[in-house]
């Protein structure tokens, strides 16, 4: 995508709603993930997690925010002519996610609010869901967007 392609804030409206791509996590990624980000028991050692409560290795947290990342920089950011991220808040997770599954979901703009810096703050909502169409996670995002020049249209 050129960068005449990519849309300005203004082109973004609330109430939009992209579609990301998909992710399928395999054993091999979720334990080589939590060996080196967070090595507890139920997500590096397979005997120990079939043992435990969740009957089965399952990814970190941290794994499957960094899976939503790539998926809304690839399917939607990558789009935007993104300045930077302000915050990420509300993160819920709703359930496992575990070797096998395939995650892709959705991102809702839910404001677009412009400031006198040429820039506008972007509110979006997104959710994470399984093959099976369960969410496992969701997320408040908010990330200036470069507004259109004064005088451009």
């Amino acid at each position: 995508m050129s960068e005449a392609d990519r849309l300005w804030a203004d082109d973004l409206e609330a109430g939009q709603v992209y579609r990301f791509g998909t992710h399928h996590v395999t054993e091999e990624e979720l334990l080589d993930f939590a060996r080196t980000w967070d090595p507890q028991d139920f997500h590096t050692d397979k005997a120990a997690a079939e043992a435990g409560a969740y009957g089965g290795l399952i990814a970190s947290g941290l794994h499957t925010m960094s899976i939503y990342q790539k998926l809304a920089v690839t399917g939607v950011l990558y789009r935007w002519k993104v300045i930077a991220g302000k915050r990420l808040a509300d993160v819920v997770f709703l359930r496992p996610v575990r070797p096998g599954d395939t995650l892709t979901g959705s991102l809702t703009i839910d404001a677009v609010d412009f400031d006198d810096r040429n820039r506008a703050l972007v509110t979006s909502t997104s959710e994470v869901v399984n093959d099976a169409g369960k969410p496992v996670m969701r997320t408040v995002v908010e990330a200036y967007v470069h507004a259109r020049p004064k005088g451009e249209d």
